[in-house]
């Protein structure tokens, strides 16, 4: 059986920072297809920028808007969840998909197909009242399709599952030079096509628009993880403990006391809750998925909300609410996995100035720099009360796809923290040399030397960019900052 379903509407509380322009139009645009000029900016809320955005409302449209489109014209963009420039091109224009919203549920090959412009928030609610899980999700729900195979997203699970790029059976990609294409992983005995699929897996958009997209689910029984969560007075400790946890679970992540010189933190692991531990009162509807926003961010708060003091505060509280060690408790979907889409916008907690999440990859032998990492952001001043640590498996072939079998941190901070830059500049030189890199969904300001020493992949085997059946159609700030 075949389930068709169309997921219109889109999700309020992931719309992106906006302010309406009266600039002119960058390009000539197909018969029917309007345009507006907005400032646009990453999750962070920096760096915004001017763009013309564009909604296409069929794939015709959307491939004569490319064809017509000069070089360096065009990226395409998601919800705006990528925390810096990635889905932005100054002075360009961006294309956003709401209008490819179709969601095709096959239970029998456990596998959906949804359109590009589809979000995770949508699709959960479609697939877990019918029994599947998503294969991987970020700490988000509010995603789409096409904006988590741009950024081959991670989860709590790829020490065992990979990214979400490695889930996905085919893809449906409009090219620079407005052609359909159908991508494989295999190619099908192409290896052009297989080179192409793997470089639009984590490619940031750099390779075309992607309209459609199958992948596989996780088959379950109940909408509820078992999890156990254990509390370590230091880093040392935790570190070793998510080592261990590789083998016992299949999801796993820590918080981290950014401000504590021991590097406390909690660990929390989990697994899809079988349906004998269910309680009575979930028997009757062991699938039922409803999530929530509880609250919203308030749209104005003062830069100095979040200092050192506010976030050691908030930072205690947190480690001590947390049991010493519990096993077994059953959480919901979406407080376990999508915490802080439990408030709306909460991007605004950081004020005007807006933040920078310092996320890296590092392989097994560089841990080290995770404990140097945050004595780093201590010593600046730099204060994070959202600093998670995962472990990571096996890398996909994708040439820009992040992970790497090792750590991953990510910190988030306030942007404006004097001689933060500095900093983070220097760390970065201390991750590239370990062969360890930074999260290009993430990053707003690594350098070009940077990225070519931590993505050699990019330079070395994806030569799609310079082929001449292919144009540079495609570029995003994040292209011009790191690569062009």
């Amino acid at each position: 059986m075949v389930v068709t379903i169309d997921a219109a509407d889109s999700c309020s509380s992931c719309s992106h920072r906006v302010q309406t322009l009266k600039l002119p139009m960058t390009i000539s645009l197909p018969e029917g297809l309007t345009a507006e000029t907005k400032m646009l900016s990453g999750w962070g809320r920096t760096n915004p920028v001017t763009c013309q955005v564009v909604q296409p409302s069929s794939v015709e449209q959307l491939q004569e808007l490319i064809r017509g489109a000069p070089p360096n014209s065009l990226i395409a963009r998601g919800l705006g969840r990528s925390y810096g420039d990635a889905a932005q091109l100054k002075d360009g224009t961006v294309i956003e998909l709401p209008a490819f919203d179709r969601i095709e549920l096959d239970p029998s090959s456990s596998t959906v197909t949804a359109g590009a412009g589809v979000s995770f928030d949508q699709i959960l609610r479609v697939i877990v009242p019918a029994g599947f899980f998503l294969p991987v999700t970020p700490g988000t729900r509010n995603v789409t399709v096409g904006g988590a195979i741009a950024a081959d997203v991670h989860g709590k699970n790829h020490h065992v599952d990979g990214s979400f790029g490695n889930h996905v059976q085919r893809l449906l990609l409009v090219d620079a030079n407005g052609d359909l294409r159908e991508l494989t992983p295999s190619g099908r005995g192409s290896f052009d096509e297989a080179e192409f699929f793997w470089a639009t897996v984590g490619g940031m958009g750099l390779t075309g628009v992607i309209v459609e997209a199958t992948f596989s689910l996780i088959p379950i029984t109940n909408s509820l993880i078992s999890v156990d969560t254990t509390r370590y007075q230091d880093l040392e400790t935790l570190m070793a403990a998510m080592v261990e946890a590789d083998s016992k679970y299949r999801y796993s992540v820590a918080w981290v006391d950014s401000l504590d010189p021991k590097g406390r933190g909690v660990l929390t692991c989990g697994d899809h809750a079988t349906a004998k531990a269910l309680p009575k009162d979930k028997q009757a509807d062991p699938l039922f998925y409803d999530p929530k926003a509880r609250a919203s961010a308030p749209p104005f708060l003062p830069g100095g909300l979040l200092n050192k003091f506010t976030v050691r505060a908030f930072n205690e509280a947190w480690y001590l609410k947390a049991p010493k060690h519990r096993v077994g408790e059953l959480q919901e979907i979406s407080p376990f996995f999508h915490p802080l889409d439990g408030v709306q916008d909460w991007n605004r907690i950081y004020g005007a100035a807006g933040f920078l999440q310092y996320q890296f990859a590092v392989p097994n032998e560089a841990a080290h720099l995770v404990a140097h990492t945050l004595e780093a952001l201590r010593k600046v001043g730099a204060p994070s009360f959202l600093t998670v640590l995962k472990r990571f498996g096996q890398s996909n072939p994708a040439p820009l796809s992040f992970p790497m079998p090792g750590w991953t941190l990510a910190a988030d901070v306030p942007a404006g923290v004097s001689g933060l830059l500095e900093v983070l500049d220097e760390l970065d030189e201390q991750v590239a040399d370990v062969g360890g890199r930074l999260y290009l969904a993430k990053d707003s300001r690594q350098s070009k030397k940077i990225f070519k020493q931590s993505y050699p992949r990019f330079f070395e085997r994806n030569k799609l960019h310079t082929k001449q059946e292919i144009n540079s159609a495609f570029k995003s700030d994040i292209y011009n900052r790191c690569i062009g």
